[in-house]
């Protein structure tokens, strides 16, 4: 299912399945929500849950999809095919955010279900769509979902209070969230480098090319899931391997990440970025590019958009790059 030009497959994790809530859907949701163990700890749906309420929630969330407002999944048990519980993103344009919440059916608790589905649907989101955070709330006497956030990565950053439908009162609730550099842990790589830092860093050479089209649109590519900062856009290029020169190494790239072909005296030096990440320093050339053969395709399961001078600010560019957007604008204008 393509949405709003995001693509929103089936998103599988171990035996289950996360899917796009449909209207066939509504008996088993009914049927499981339905239960004052789940519906306490879910701020917005009152108890007992009304089926014409559902459905019209379920009608809503279906509109909200189609203009990418919002995500809402089934969580299918792919062994019984039996529906176990629901997970949505709603996301929020302006600040970059997504905000997430789940449920799983009181009898399947202690299955690991809700971690899994929430690791696959944020790790999905901040690849997919234009957000740069994912925000979760959970109420301060739901213990497991707290858990859940953390061994998630999502860190606390604040309390409060709101008002619990189901409860009838306002109840103490504590804030998560998740950044994009949370998804790997282990393998994150901070943008603020740490104080003090006496030791050397290693300097990263990489090298990025800047093809412009005859529209004058320029080329960004989309980091994918099982990247370092998937979901961020970037200028196609990549490593200088020892013995390479620059524009053999970007010639090289350019054909393993996106099967163009170009000449080295097609590449113009146009400007370079120095940036400082905490464990390396990275030093990147860009040369413009306004000739090659064939069409750019994704070799590596990343996405590809043509992009004009003035759309150019609606893209998450990683930092590195953030520095050749102002001097691509002035060339292109």
């Amino acid at each position: 299912m393509t949405i709003n030009n995001v693509s929103v497959p089936p998103l599988t994790v171990d035996h289950y399945t996360l899917r796009i809530i449909q209207a066939e859907d509504i008996h088993s949701i009914h049927s499981l929500i339905n239960d004052w163990n789940v519906v306490r700890m879910l701020s917005e749906v009152p108890f007992p849950y009304p089926k014409p309420l559902l459905e019209k929630w379920i009608d809503s969330v279906s509109n909200e999809t189609e203009t990418g407002q919002s995500y809402h999944f089934s969580i299918l048990d792919n062994t019984t095919q039996q529906i176990v519980g629901c997970i949505g993103l709603r996301v929020d344009s302006k600040d970059q955010l997504g905000k997430i919440g789940y449920w799983i059916a009181h009898k399947y608790w202690g299955q690991q279900i809700a971690s899994k589905a929430l690791q696959r649907l944020s790790t999905w989101a901040l690849a997919n769509l234009n957000i740069n955070y994912i925000h979760a709330t959970a109420a301060d006497d739901n213990l497991a979902s707290i858990a859940v956030l953390k061994k998630c990565g999502y860190q606390s950053f604040g309390q409060g209070k709101e008002k619990f439908l189901a409860r009838a009162a306002e109840q103490p609730v504590s804030y998560f969230l998740l950044q994009r550099e949370d998804i790997c842990p282990g393998k994150k790589t901070s943008l603020v480098p740490p104080p003090n830092a006496s030791t050397p860093k290693k300097i990263l050479l990489v090298v990025a090319a800047a093809l412009i089209d005859i529209d004058g649109r320029l080329l960004l590519a989309r980091r994918p899931e099982g990247k370092s900062m998937a979901g961020m856009w970037e200028f196609p290029g990549g490593k200088i391997e020892p013995g390479e020169t620059p524009e053999a190494a970007l010639a090289r790239e350019l054909k393993e990440e996106i099967n163009v072909d170009v000449s080295q005296s097609c590449l113009a030096p146009f400007t370079f970025a120095s940036h400082e990440y905490a464990d390396f320093h990275l030093l990147m050339p860009l040369y413009v590019c306004h000739k090659w053969k064939n069409l750019p395709e994704p070799k590596e399961n990343q996405q590809l958009a043509w992009v004009s001078a003035d759309e150019l600010d609606n893209y998450l560019v990683m930092e590195a790059d953030k520095p050749f957007i102002p001097l691509l604008k002035d060339l292109l204008f």
